[in-house]
């Protein structure tokens, strides 16, 4: 951890002057970050690798955002405040993460209040029904969605895992353990129909797809939502202005190159201006990307890094996923396994679905890559996620159960 906050120190002082707040925020926020890995409970040994990976990308980020656009850059500052007094705060709560199973109806809740509240409150831009603002301040409650569905996922699939697995008939008699279920699957469709949000909704049903198979095995199921997936996708693309011009744009980038192929095509430019070394941190112009700071951050870093750091970004992101799967098998019982999984995954998946759409491999979406991209929701939620595998990864946790 210590030699992240270096690196991460040094990073920021790359920075150019007055981009960011004074010089004592940066070192209040260094403080932060010892604090929250100096609090983890006396006598446990935990995985201080993901704290340290998290900490050196919100570094990297916050300097990356810094130089797009100073203004989100001092916005990101503090969300990153926020951020880390948070993990410290629920720190704690997060070493008892084995009593969060018991709440497992109270994360559907949260996650239905949440979404209500998006429906009544939201305010849409672009196309996509994505925000609530309150004040000066604007969130994004899917963000907090995604964690309340794996917790919810994990923990009632590790009750009901053996009868879904060993079921011959599975759409009939047992109907009723596939409908608490499909909470997950719902949730994706919700997102779609309702938000518009083509990115979201399949993050949240990739990584219930990953938790159902992981503790079932059972893949018609699995089959069965994603194929009620891409038909409903079919139909929004077909309903939705906003989905069906993101395939367009990414099947025929260049067809409206100074229309809504702007984007796109900037972006494809930039990847290619980058080359194997990039053209230097400040050197490029990324600025040239419509929303730069937030959708293409990843076409910013292969401009000015080149393949070769936006390799190693991904190097990164690869860690953090593979150490969380570690946790997971390394954990004595169901739960545990699939809350770590479910979180491996939601990483993973994330970061998939964003550099694939940067790169043409899929439809761009609106995610944010975690912890670079400006986006203080999704600050939040990825560094409370981060602090919970953190937690699960202390062997006291393994060798014992929390009570």
């Amino acid at each position: 951890m210590t030699a992240a906050l270096g690196i991460a120190a040094f990073i920021l002082s790359l920075v150019q002057p007055k981009t960011l707040g004074p010089w004592w925020m940066n070192a209040l926020l260094v403080v932060l970050a010892y604090i929250w890995v100096l609090a983890q409970p006396a006598g446990a040994e935990r995985d201080d690798t993901l704290p340290a990976l998290a900490v050196l990308l919100s570094a990297f980020g916050l300097a990356l955002v810094g130089r797009l656009s100073p203004e989100l850059a001092q916005k990101q500052q503090e969300w990153l405040f926020v951020s880390l007094g948070l993990v410290i705060v629920l720190g704690p709560a997060f070493t008892r993460f084995r009593r969060m199973a018991a709440y497992k109806y109270v994360w559907v809740a949260a996650s239905l209040v949440l979404f209500g509240l998006l429906v009544i409150f939201g305010e849409s831009i672009n196309g996509a029904r994505l925000w609530i603002r309150m004040g000066s301040l604007r969130f994004e409650p899917v963000e907090l969605i995604k964690l309340f569905i794996v917790l919810f996922l994990a923990a009632y699939l590790a009750e009901t895992a053996d009868v879904i697995a060993t079921a011959r008939r599975v759409w009939t008699t047992n109907a009723r353990y596939l409908g608490p279920l499909f909470l997950g699957w719902g949730a994706s469709m919700a997102i779609l129909i309702v938000q518009h949000d083509l990115g979201m909704a399949t993050l949240l049903l990739a990584t219930f797809a990953t938790i159902l198979f992981v503790a079932t095995r059972r893949i018609d199921i699995v089959l069965a939502g994603l194929a009620l997936f891409a038909l409903t996708t079919l139909w929004a693309v077909h309903h939705f202005a906003y989905v069906a011009t993101r395939i367009a744009v990414w099947m025929h980038p260049f067809l409206d190159p100074f229309g809504r192929g702007y984007q796109s095509s900037q972006g494809y430019f930039a990847l290619a201006a980058g080359g194997m070394f990039g053209t230097g941190y400040r050197l490029g112009h990324p600025q040239f990307i419509p929303d730069v700071a937030t959708d293409y951050v990843f076409a910013a870093i292969a401009e000015e890094f080149g393949w070769i750091g936006a390799a190693a970004v991904l190097t990164l992101y690869l860690a953090i996923v593979r150490r969380i799967l570690v946790i997971a098998v390394e954990q004595p019982d169901l739960y545990a396994k699939l809350l770590a999984v479910g979180l491996g995954a939601t990483i993973g998946f994330q970061v998939l679905i964003i550099v694939g759409g940067v790169i043409g491999l899929f439809p761009l979406t609106g995610i944010t890559l975690p912890f670079i991209s400006y986006g203080g929701s999704s600050l939040v939620a990825n560094f409370l996620l981060i602090a919970l595998a953190w937690a699960m990864s202390a062997r006291q946790a393994r060798t014992q159960r929390n009570t």
